[in-house]
C-alpha cells in the first residue's frame, strides 16, 4: 500500500525567507524498488560499466589500495553529523525522506561547511551524505529535502562505490597521480558518461521524495543562477525547452562535457529531462503506487538499452564498447595480471 502523511515537520516549511509556509501531504512509496526512477540512459550505461571485464575488481582494487576508513575520514574531516540533537531541523526532514522513499536504513547524514553549492553520496560498504553549508542556506527546507532525496537515490540505487571512484579519479588525475595513467583516463571517461546520466536518475528520487514539481525545478534554477529574487522559474523552463525542440543536441552536449570533465550534466538539461518524464505519465503512476516492488523482477539489460534509444543509449554503447581494453590495460597496471 501507498501511504500518505503531512510534508516535513507535520504541515508547516520554511521558505526562503525562513518563513514558514503550508506544505502539501505526501506519499509514502512503500517497498519502491530504484529501478521505478531510474533513467534508462543511467541503467543502460551501469550495466555497460558493469560488463567491461575486471571493471568491479579494478575500482574495488582502488578503493582498497586507500582503503574504505581512510577515504571516508577524508570526505568527512571537516564535517559535523546530523542527529536530533545536532541541527534537529535538517535531522527531522531526512526522517521524512528516508521515510517516504522506504529506505531500508538510516544512512549517516553530514553537513560540511563549505561556500561551494554542492551535496554527494560516496562511500562502499557503508555510504553516507554530505551537505554543503552553502546549498542549505540557499534552498528551502523542501528543496534540502529534494536534495536529500537526490542523494538517497544514489545509494538505493549502487551508485556510491563508482561516484566515489569518479571524484578520486578526478582528483588523482588533476594532481597527476601516476596511478592515473592512459587507461585509467579511459576508464575515467566512462565513469563521468555514466555519472551525468545518473543525475538524471536521481532528479526523478529526489522529485518522488517531495512531490512537487515546481519546488524541485526552482531549486535547480537555484542551483543555476542563485536566489536572485528576479529569477523565474517560467522563462528558465522556456530555456529548457530549446534543448528538447532540437533533437539529438542532447548527446552533443555530453560529448562536450566529456571533454570539460564534468560530472553533472547542465541544468537546463535536467529541468527538460524532468519535464519529459512527468509528461510520459511515469511520475504520476508511481504516486498512485503503480510502481515496481523491490521484490520484483529485474528487467533484461537488453530492454535497458532498448528503452534507452531516445536517451543517447548509442553513443553510450558506442563508449564503454571502447572501454574493454582500457579496463584490461588498468587491470594489467594496478592488479598486475597477466590475463
Amino acid at each position: 500500500m501507498v501511504g500518505e502523511k503531512e510534508g516535513a515537520n507535520g504541515s508547516e516549511n520554511r521558505d526562503g525567507n525562513g518563513e514558514e509556509e503550508p506544505t502539501h501531504a505526501r506519499r509514502i512509496l512503500t517497498d519502491i524498488a530504484p529501478r521505478s526512477w531510474e533513467h534508462p540512459a543511467d541503467r543502460a550505461a551501469l550495466q555497460a560499466l558493469r560488463k567491461i571485464p575486471v571493471f568491479d575488481e579494478v575500482l574495488k582494487r582502488l578503493f582498497g589500495f586507500f582503503g574504505e576508513k581512510p577515504i571516508r575520514l577524508a570526505f568527512l574531516s571537516s564535517s559535523v553529523r546530523v542527529s536530533p540533537k545536532q541541527i534537529p531541523r535538517l535531522h527531522d526532514l531526512y526522517m521524512d525522506v528516508l521515510e517516504t522513499l522506504d529506505a531500508p536504513e538510516e544512512y549517516p547524514l553530514f553537513i560540511s561547511q563549505n561556500p561551494i553549492v554542492n551535496a554527494g553520496a560516496y562511500g562502499m560498504d557503508q555510504p553516507f551524505i554530505i551537505l554543503h553549508s552553502g546549498l542549505v542556506g540557499l534552498l528551502d527546507d523542501e528543496q534540502v529535502s529534494y536534495i536529500m532525496g537526490h542523494e538517497l537515490g544514489h545509494i538505493l540505487s549502487d551508485h556510491v562505490l563508482y561516484k566515489t571512484m569518479t571524484e578520486l579519479l578526478l582528483k588523482l588525475a588533476n594532481m597527476g597521480f601516476p596511478i592515473v595513467g592512459l587507461a585509467a583516463r579511459a576508464i575515467l571517461v566512462a565513469l563521468l558518461e555514466w555519472s551525468r546520466k545518473s543525475e538524471l536518475s536521481c532528479d526523478r528520487a529526489g522529485l518522488l521524495t517531495i512531490q512537487n514539481p515546481d519546488s524541485m525545478m526552482g531549486a535547480i534554477l537555484k542551483l543555476s543562477g542563485g536566489s536572485d529574487d528576479e529569477l523565474d522559474l517560467g522563462e528558465f523552463i522556456i530555456q529548457a525547452e530549446e534543448y528538447r525542440d532540437s533533437g539529438d543536441v542532447a548527446d552533443q552536449v555530453f560529448k562536450v562535457l566529456n571533454l570539460m570533465g564534468s560530472t553533472h550534466p547542465f541544468h537546463v538539461l535536467r529541468i527538460a529531462e524532468i519535464r519529459s518524464w512527468i509528461e510520459q505519465g511515469d511520475y504520476d503512476r508511481i504516486i498512485r503506487g503503480e510502481y515496481q516492488r523491490r521484490s520484483d523482477p529485474d528487467p533484461a539489460y537488453r530492454n535497458d538499452l532498448r528503452e534507452a534509444t531516445a536517451a543517447y543509449a548509442k553513443g553510450a554503447k558506442d563508449l564503454f564498447g571502447h572501454m574493454a581494453g582500457a579496463a584490461k590495460r588498468m587491470a594489467d597496471e594496478v592488479l598486475g595480471s597477466k590475463k
